[in-house]
């Protein structure tokens, strides 16, 4: 039975969250602000919205595309819990609920403690989670869920961790977040291209469903290679210290991906490792940046 929750869970894919809270919290690090207290707390509230997200999206994809998916790989189709029988839909629902109330739980404490923007901020979150699968707005069947992703899983949660654990807002956290963000919005691409038969036929009209797989490879090229060009314009931008420059050695992983995709792209089995390299390459960027401003902090640059 707990092996069946963890698998509704989906724990492998809370990297996307991790990730860019991880680099954040380093960003925080390099400045001199960081808080032990404020990182648990917040990865707590954050983890908790994700796997709320992650159980609704299952809920709600059990009456939509999932029973009609056949060209399942290990990165997409869903947890199959619903499918298989194992959990009730309306015991997914319920346990979504219970992390969301988790997730809003910590965000009053934090209010208590002197952040009350983080109300805002955790709002938003929880929004993108609840109106991406949810309806009436159900914005990945509307072509909005791929940019909502990359705003939800980027810049927002590097702007909420700076806040909890700096008290102010900041620009410069919140443009930390776009190199993550394209690279989780890169996985939900990528991953979109098994589904597209069944998504098409439960009319889940998402982009890569309203351009179609041939000029969809484009966006992929394109949303694998701007992480890399972001992460130049940052140092510049920002003021990132020039150490951050070694996430670039992440590309050859990104390229490898995009070769696969271009050439493999109807082919969904084909697809399982270029898959696997966009979800390396967001690890490797995300924790290359993290360990480069750990380390320009160490060394006082």
């Amino acid at each position: 039975m707990v092996k069946t929750y963890l698998k509704a869970l989906r724990l492998p894919f809370l990297a996307g969250s991790i990730i860019p809270f991880v680099t954040a919290s380093a960003f925080v690090f390099q400045r001199g602000s960081f808080s032990p207290l404020a990182f648990f707390m917040a990865l707590i509230g954050l983890e908790a919205l994700h796997l709320g997200s992650n159980l609704l999206n299952d809920y709600y994809d059990a009456s939509g595309s999932d029973p009609i998916n056949i060209r399942l790989t290990p990165f997409s189709g869903g947890s199959r819990v619903i499918q298989e029988r194992e959990i009730q839909p309306n015991t997914m629902l319920g346990l979504s609920i219970l992390f969301f109330a988790i997730g809003v739980a910590c965000g009053m404490w934090f209010a208590f403690w002197g952040r009350p923007y983080v109300l805002l901020i955790g709002l938003c979150g929880l929004l993108a989670g609840w109106t991406y699968s949810s309806p009436p707005l159900k914005l990945m069947c509307r072509g909005l869920g791929e940019p909502l992703i990359f705003l939800a899983f980027g810049p927002l949660i590097t702007l909420g961790t700076y806040y909890v654990m700096t008290g102010s807002l900041s620009w410069s956290a919140f443009l930390l977040g776009v190199p993550n963000g394209l690279l989780i919005m890169a996985i939900i691409w990528i991953n979109e291209f098994p589904d597209y038969q069944a998504d098409l036929e439960a009319n889940k009209r998402n982009l890569v469903i309203r351009l179609g797989l041939r000029r969809a490879r484009y966006l992929y090229c394109m949303i694998m290679v701007l992480p890399f060009l972001a992460i130049i314009l940052l140092i510049y931008l920002i003021g990132l210290p020039i150490l951050v420059i070694i996430s670039l050695g992440a590309f050859p992983l990104a390229s490898k991906a995009i070769h696969i995709l271009w050439r493999r792209y109807l082919f969904f089995q084909d697809l399982i490792p270029a898959q696997a390299l966009t979800i390396q390459t967001l690890v490797s960027v995300g924790l290359l940046m993290s360990g480069a401003l750990f380390m320009s902090r160490i060394v006082g640059q």
